[in-house]
């Protein structure tokens, strides 16, 4: 079921009776940074949208395991984590599988 935000590839599901909405982006832009500002941007916004139509829906945003490898090993990605400003899924986008679920604590 998709979230009625304006969003191609935002998805509404249920994870262990957590309701859950997922960005899925897939950083194939000119710049993997420029992607991820977008990517920030569209999680913000979808975020505080939620908070007011769905505030029991958490928000992941769902990137390729190889953005993950090189965007949140350097500085600005570190920071991201460190600051808890997301909560992410890595998947493989040739399996079409999840392969971690990063939740700030």
């Amino acid at each position: 079921m998709y979230v009625d935000l304006g969003a191609k590839q935002l998805l509404a599901a249920e994870k262990a009776e957590s309701k859950i909405a997922v960005e899925i982006k897939s950083f194939t832009g000119r710049s993997d940074v420029d992607d991820l500002e977008k990517a920030l941007g569209q999680y913000i916004l979808y975020q505080d949208i939620l908070i007011e139509l769905e505030p029991e829906r958490i928000l992941y945003l769902a990137v390729p395991n190889s953005i993950f490898d090189d965007l949140f090993e350097e500085p600005i990605g570190k920071l991201l984590l460190r600051n808890h400003r997301l909560k992410l899924i890595t998947f493989d986008p040739k399996q079409e599988v999840i392969k971690q679920w990063i939740i700030p604590s």
